[in-house]
């Protein structure tokens, strides 16, 4: 997923929840709302199977599910919409599907929390999970989050290099000025004449001798 090519309704999928009661459909049998629609920015929600048929119809949609109790998305919705090759996929239930978020890594040992351990080659760089394979990020939303610290990184490093820039053309102007100013102090005749060769001083040409006395 690059930095230039990230939807606008991805954070809001990653930020939705799902699996509750549809309030519209309370009597139906499938009124759990695990959908989400990418053309409906404005106000989204999940929704479930009934009001998909009534408003979604023709629209682009999403079907999120669960593995263990954590919400996943199946490869093959996203890979005509997302860019998702920095992103661990999982087989579950013989579908390949990557995570929405972040999954909480802690265990509980005698009511301390302790970190596990990992020995995998590869890292999650968002929250630094221990990978299957060689990605980048476990999940969509720590994909997300590196994508915005690249931005940040790049503001930054933009902002420096322009501040240099900046700072070297004072310099040159500055110096500029300076030979310009020194240029109209000698535009004075009198005061740009050359000053006078020193006279020289003519040395002896040996040493002077006295006449004999007789």
């Amino acid at each position: 997923m690059k930095g230039e090519s990230v939807p606008s309704w991805l954070e809001l999928l990653l930020t939705t929840q799902f699996f509750t009661i549809c309030m519209s459909h309370l009597s139906s049998a499938r009124n759990e709302c695990n959908l989400f629609c990418i053309d409906c920015e404005a106000q989204q929600s999940a929704f479930c199977y009934y009001c998909r048929q009534c408003h979604h119809s023709t629209h682009r949609v999403i079907q999120v599910r669960r593995s263990s109790y954590h919400d996943v998305v199946r490869v093959a919705e996203l890979h005509d919409i997302l860019d998702i090759s920095d992103v661990q996929t999982y087989v579950i239930n013989s579908a390949t599907v990557v995570f929405l978020n972040e999954r909480p890594q802690q265990l509980r040992s005698c009511g301390v929390s302790v970190v596990k351990a990992s020995s995998s080659s590869y890292n999650c760089e968002s929250c630094n999970r221990a990978l299957l394979d060689a990605y980048r990020f476990c999940s969509l939303g720590c994909n997300l989050k590196g994508i915005k610290e690249d931005m940040e990184t790049t503001v930054v490093m933009g902002n420096i290099t322009a501040y240099t820039k900046n700072d070297d053309d004072i310099d040159l102007s500055t110096e500029s000025v300076n030979t310009g100013n020194n240029n109209e102090s000698c535009s004075d005749t009198d005061l740009c004449k050359e000053k006078p060769p020193p006279a020289k001083r003519h040395r002896r040409k040996g040493i002077p001798r006295r006449a004999p006395f007789f």
